[in-house]
């Protein structure tokens, strides 16, 4: 039980990666508040409003841990994307982590870890996913900067980056191309370890993240991708 009686918001909790650490998290002892847009959550909240986020937060005791798992992402190239485009993933992407950080600020404790699901796209780009790409490697920058500027209250740091994991978002952008089951093998075939992620992969190095096990680990951009980034260089 290595969160036995810690308190961790995870936002993006009714899907995907999100939802994977919810699930995980409970299991290993937490009390879980998942955060989402959807409406299939009790706390029902869009976090690129820092209104919105700040609402619950005024509802929640002390907290150890924040997980920003909320993103969205629209298909482009840089120079086709539009600046509203652009803007509406930047403020889930970015800006909700920001928000997250700043609504819970007071209540996180000495000790607490806050991780950001980033992208190994916001490490190496990602030629048509330009806002995408832009919005993960900014949230990246941002977790290092946060680890240094909260490190004199304890608290830690750390992004985590997968290559392509098996989620809602990856199969829709799949769906998008003219042949979907051909577009996943081209994808797998990125991956050394000839698979596609899966949302529990990740939230197995989330949870590690979050324990105290890692309490010496911030600042960090730990790779989860089978092997994708070392195969793109």
């Amino acid at each position: 039980m290595r969160l036995q009686n810690k308190t961790a918001v995870i936002t993006g909790a009714a899907s995907g990666i999100g939802r994977s650490c919810a699930e995980r998290f409970a299991v290993e002892g937490a009390r879980v508040l998942g955060l989402d847009i959807a409406a299939t959550l009790p706390w029902q909240c869009d976090v690129s409003r820092f209104g919105d986020v700040q609402a619950v937060a005024e509802m929640t005791g002390s907290v150890d841990v924040l997980v920003h798992c909320a993103a969205v992402s629209v298909f482009g190239k840089t120079l086709e994307t539009s600046e509203e485009d652009f803007e509406r993933v930047l403020r889930v992407n970015l800006l909700g982590a920001v928000n997250l950080v700043k609504a819970f600020d007071s209540q996180l404790q000495s000790g607490a870890s806050i991780i950001f699901i980033a992208s190994i796209n916001g490490i190496v780009g990602a030629p048509g996913l330009s806002a995408y790409a832009a919005s993960k490697g900014a949230l990246i920058t941002l977790g290092r900067t946060l680890a240094l500027e909260l490190a004199e209250r304890c608290i830690r740091v750390n992004s985590v980056c997968p290559a392509s994991v098996d989620t809602p978002m990856l199969r829709a952008s799949f769906d998008r191309q003219s042949n979907p089951a051909e577009a996943r093998e081209r994808n797998v075939g990125r991956h050394p370890l000839g698979r596609l992620g899966t949302p529990e992969d990740v939230a197995n190095l989330v949870l590690f993240l979050a324990s105290d096990e890692s309490s010496w680990i911030t600042g960090g951009t730990h790779l989860v991708d089978g092997g994708a980034l070392i195969n793109r260089s």
